[in-house]
């Protein structure tokens, strides 16, 4: 068929990657940084988009676009971009998780009858990074802005509709869609009522357009394809499906995986998000992964995670007995806001510092499990486990993952899997456009090189930790868990 270049727009920088339609092999990549001052190394919460144009068009020198005949966009989720009834930016985007709306997220939750009542209408409930969160912030800190506001985009939306000279039509996809709070992936449809109860009006929404459909084609001839989240565009490009979930390890944690309808849950432990496929990714979070390991190395006087785990892996499953709850900055799952990590089991034989080292691994791993569990609960398939993150490398993660987990552990080599993902869907847009591809099936592209790591003989071993560390969880905080 060709190549396709898939473009991931992520908070700090701009990466492009030019693909055989047919293969998915990278041919050529292009990268550039934001261009944004933080002099203080803070990440800003306000962005002018136009940022983000400037790091494409640089990402894209040097020729790399040449040839190229279909194009997919990936970009940050939750940044919210309000245009006036002109086109024009009301105010900078809103990005990130914006600790600023948290008053406004309860506010909202309390406005619509409280949090049964969000994850019915929409599969969610507020956060402080959701748009809909932002719109009542807006709403309530800066009036004059918000009365402005007639058209809600975000970041990809955005960056689609600017590629195709900013035409009358404004799109979206479903998993974009699905992360705003006023759209639901039950329904596929918009909940204006909750844009009006945010805002206090109504303004204008991107049509939804499907997974395999064309958002426009430039005056040049080069195809635009629906784009989608970031998530939603690295589950893509790494080709999970049915059975198989993603546990990332960043500072906090989250569990996502593919299924086939929209889970809707009170708790709010589950988001409901739809992904790029035309199925479902509910996710759950944890707010403590690798915040736990370098809390430990830095307590240890490691100077880094490898250092960590080359100790904890002088100890053995189970660390002597010691558990760790690792909750250091509360947690949502189980949803513990205001409470601490804890460290149970002491005794002489074991206080070494090899066994708390293990603990902290055990102790983040176990987390996640529950995060894991909390889909399972729910009647999600979970055979194969993606594991992403640097930390994913470090030998005593893949040692004990497996059979806390209790399923097969797959860990990626490191790649550009959203921009990969982007470039996936671009090359289904084009075979679709041609003729070539179902609109229901996307290309078959090779999967990403990986490690695959079995429970084998360790299985036992590792749910009795897992047993373990269950149990100072539940004389600790007893009932706080519910699957």
């Amino acid at each position: 068929m060709g190549i396709v270049a898939g473009l991931d727009s992520s908070p700090d920088f701009t990466r492009i990657v030019v693909c055989d339609a047919d293969t998915g092999a990278v041919l050529r990549q292009g990268y550039a940084p934001h261009p944004v001052e933080t002099p203080d190394g803070a990440r800003p919460s306000d962005i002018d988009p136009q940022a983000w144009l400037l790091s494409l068009g640089e990402a894209a020198g040097g020729g790399l676009l040449e040839g190229v005949q279909a194009i997919g966009v990936s970009a940050q989720q939750n940044a919210l971009i309000p245009l006036d009834a002109q086109g024009n930016t009301v105010r900078p985007a809103l990005v990130g998780g914006d600790k600023r709306a948290q008053v406004a997220a309860a506010d909202l939750i309390d406005a619509l009858g409280g949090r049964e009542a969000w994850a019915q209408a929409v599969g969610c409930v507020p956060s402080a990074a959701q748009p809909a969160t932002k719109l009542r912030w807006l709403a309530k800190n800066e009036p004059e802005n918000a009365r402005r506001t007639a058209v809600l985009l975000q970041a990809h939306d955005w960056l689609v509709w600017q590629l195709l000279g900013r035409p009358v039509r404004r799109t979206t996809d479903r998993g974009g869609a699905s992360g705003t709070g006023y759209w639901s992936a039950a329904t596929g449809a918009y909940r204006p009522d909750l844009v009006e109860l945010a805002l206090g009006h109504q303004a204008m929404l991107p049509e939804v357009i499907g997974p395999s459909d064309a958002a426009g084609t430039t005056p040049e001839g080069l195809l635009i394809s629906a784009g989608t989240g970031e998530t939603m565009a690295a589950a893509f490009g790494l080709g999970i499906g049915l059975g198989d979930a993603v546990v990332s390890l960043g500072a906090s944690g989250s569990v996502m995986a593919v299924h086939p309808e929209a889970l809707a849950d009170q708790s709010g432990m589950i988001t409901s998000l739809a992904d790029a496929t035309g199925m479902h990714l509910p996710v759950v979070t944890t707010l403590n992964a690798v915040r736990t390991l370098r809390g430990t190395a830095e307590l240890l006087g490691l100077p880094d995670l490898e250092s960590l785990s080359e100790l904890a892996m002088k100890s053995t499953p189970g660390s002597h007995g010691l558990v760790l709850l690792p909750y250091l900055e509360g947690e949502r799952t189980p949803s513990l806001p205001h409470t601490a990590g804890t460290l149970a089991g002491l005794r002489r034989e074991s206080m070494k510092p090899e066994h708390l080292a293990r603990a902290a691994f055990e102790g983040m791993l176990c987390g996640l499990a529950d995060a894991l569990d909390v889909l399972r609960g729910r009647g999600v398939d979970v055979r194969r486990i993606f594991l992403l993150g640097p930390a994913a490398e470090l030998p005593a993660v893949q040692a004990a993952a497996p059979s806390l987990f209790g399923a097969q552990v797959v860990v990626p080599q490191p790649a550009d899997y959203a921009a990969i993902g982007a470039a996936r869907q671009a090359a289904w847009a084009l075979g679709v456009s041609q003729g070539t591809l179902d609109p229901r099936t996307p290309p078959a592209w090779q999967g990403a090189a990986a490690q695959v790591l079995e429970p084998g003989d360790e299985l036992a071993v590792g749910q009795a930790v897992r047993q373990q560390f269950v149990a100072v969880r539940e004389q600790t905080h007893p009932g706080a868990f519910r699957v």
